[in-house]
């Protein structure tokens, strides 16, 4: 089957098919760096991981830009309450973004320009609508682009010329269709813009971009002036992407994309998540909560990207319950033995393929996806208690799932030693640092070190809890107890045994 995707432009399921195959052009909206991103962002942002990581699954050379915004209204102003020049205030969180993108495990884009080293592109492209006559310098010193010069404008969001409010000029870069008509594409400068250092010389007057245009001067730059692939969130088709098509085809007189994808929200109790809402949670909160980014990305695999996801803590919890279970199986798949059952597993793993490819050929059905893997975990446990599979079979059975989705790449576990004393373990009964075999639960002998004992215990308990064998967990913990230590489960599964009275584990 031939990848559809569903074309925000067209309104249909379309099949895809590049320009110049194998190569993709693929252009992504990335953060505005005037604070951290948070997960609602970042849903996007693994959406598009998926969908870079299918293409390039199913044999195309992707070409990934994604943007980083660090000049607009928000950045300026955030800036200046700061103190800071733009560039020393913006620093901070295009790192940030750049350790949450490798803590989700994203494949790196080719390409991250940020606004601010693009001046030039943006300044030929006014240039180039000036000389086109769709775009006019304002009383103000600002240039707008002329929205009824470009008859075709509306198209992708489906607004109609005659809601925008006539004759309306904003300076803002937020704005709505009630207040919007003509919009910035170069703004003149303000005495808080010279403040931050944001005002740049062009021949049209010193100032600033307009927040549209810098997507449309770089995407040209790196991409050309048609691409494949343009996504971003379902709050950018208006104003930011339709403002994008006007400007890019207003100045080359040839399509600007080819198609469009738009990521649905993610909800926090039915409402949109947003810092304007100030119900927002960010990568940075999950990892020091020592969530597993695989969680996160099993949560999100649960819903297709156009839907809108309700997040909440007992839906990641359980999230990352089934992403454990699935590294469980892994391992076990790994340790089992590979000889003399050559064909044991191989029809599961073909299900599996098939199903896999069908799954995401239907606009990344990640929902119908996850659900073809557990078939095949059932399948694959019953042929495993049966009998052994090949290698071969073994190295297939879940390359293709993992390679695309990211939700089966548990951080392996290790047992390390914490503080005074204290013995902590992550979750996992199998991999670096535990045992296969449960230890004989018993008391430390008197020549025994009392934390290799405590580690020993805590192996024996985190399999017996995986197990569901609730009576040696708790042997397991009584046995502890008895010898002064303190088990504390946390709330992404790992366990945490402590002397009592030891100092807190460092952050």
């Amino acid at each position: 089957m031939t990848l559809h995707l569903f074309n925000t432009l067209t309104r249909e399921v379309d099949p895809f098919s590049p320009l110049a195959p194998p190569k993709v052009t693929l252009y992504t909206c990335g953060p505005t760096v005037w604070n951290y991103a948070h997960i609602g962002n970042f849903r996007t942002f693994v959406f598009e991981d998926v969908l870079r990581r299918y293409l390039e699954f199913s044999g195309y050379q992707v070409v990934h830009v994604m943007n980083l915004t660090d000049v607009d209204d928000r950045t300026i102003a955030s800036a200046n309450r700061a103190g800071l020049a733009l560039a020393e205030h913006t620093a901070p969180f295009v790192k940030a973004f750049f350790e949450d993108r490798d803590y989700l495990r994203l494949e790196p884009a080719s390409h991250y320009p940020r606004a601010t080293e693009h001046i030039p592109h943006m300044v030929a492209l006014v240039e180039r609508l000036l000389e086109r006559r769709v775009a006019y310098r304002g009383d103000d010193g600002s240039v707008y682009f002329g929205i009824d010069r470009f008859p075709a404008y509306g198209r992708l969001s489906r607004v109609e010329r005659r809601d925008l409010k006539a004759g309306a000029r904003v300076s803002s870069d937020e704005y709505t269709k009630e207040d919007a008509r003509d919009f910035v594409l170069w703004k003149a400068a303000k005495p808080e813009d010279e403040q931050a250092g944001a005002a740049w010389d062009a021949p049209f007057g010193r100032g600033r971009p307009g927040w549209h245009l810098e997507c449309s001067a770089m995407s040209q730059h790196y991409l050309g002036e048609t691409i494949d692939l343009h996504a971003g969130g379902v709050d950018l088709i208006f104003p930011h992407h339709e403002d994008e098509i006007a400007q890019s085809e207003a100045a080359t007189g040839k399509p600007f994309v080819r198609v469009w994808l738009h990521g649905e929200f993610l909800l926090v109790e039915g409402t949109k998540m947003s810092k304007r809402y100030g119900n927002f949670l960010t990568v940075r909160d999950l990892r020091d909560d020592r969530w597993d980014a695989a969680a996160l990305r099993y949560l999100f695999a649960q819903t297709q990207y156009r839907k809108q996801l309700n997040f909440s803590d007992d839906a990641l919890a359980a999230a990352a319950t089934g992403a454990a279970r699935l590294a469980e199986f892994r391992q076990r798949l790994a340790d089992a033995p590979a000889e003399g059952a050559s064909g044991a597993l191989g029809p599961a793993v073909d299900r599996l393929e098939s199903g896999f490819g069908a799954a995401m050929d239907d606009d990344l059905d990640t929902p119908k996806a996850l659900a073809t893997l557990m078939d095949f975990v059932r399948e694959a446990n019953r042929a495993l208690d049966a009998g052994a599979a090949s290698a071969a079979e073994k190295a297939r059975a879940l390359d293709v799932f993992d390679r695309v989705t990211g939700v089966l790449q548990v951080t392996p576990a290790r047992v390390v030693i914490v503080g005074n004393g204290s013995v902590q373990l992550p979750f996992s009964v199998h991999g670096t640092g535990t045992v296969s075999d449960a230890p004989i639960l018993k008391p430390p002998a008197p020549s025994e070190d009392l934390d290799a004992w405590a580690q020993r215990m805590a192996q024996a308990r985190a399999r017996a809890r995986w197990k569901k064998d609730w009576a040696t967990a708790d042997e397991a913990r009584r046995l502890l107890a008895a010898q002064g230590f303190e088990v504390r489960d946390t709330r992404e599964g790992a366990v945490e045994v402590r002397r009592r009275g030891a100092p807190n584990r460092p952050a």
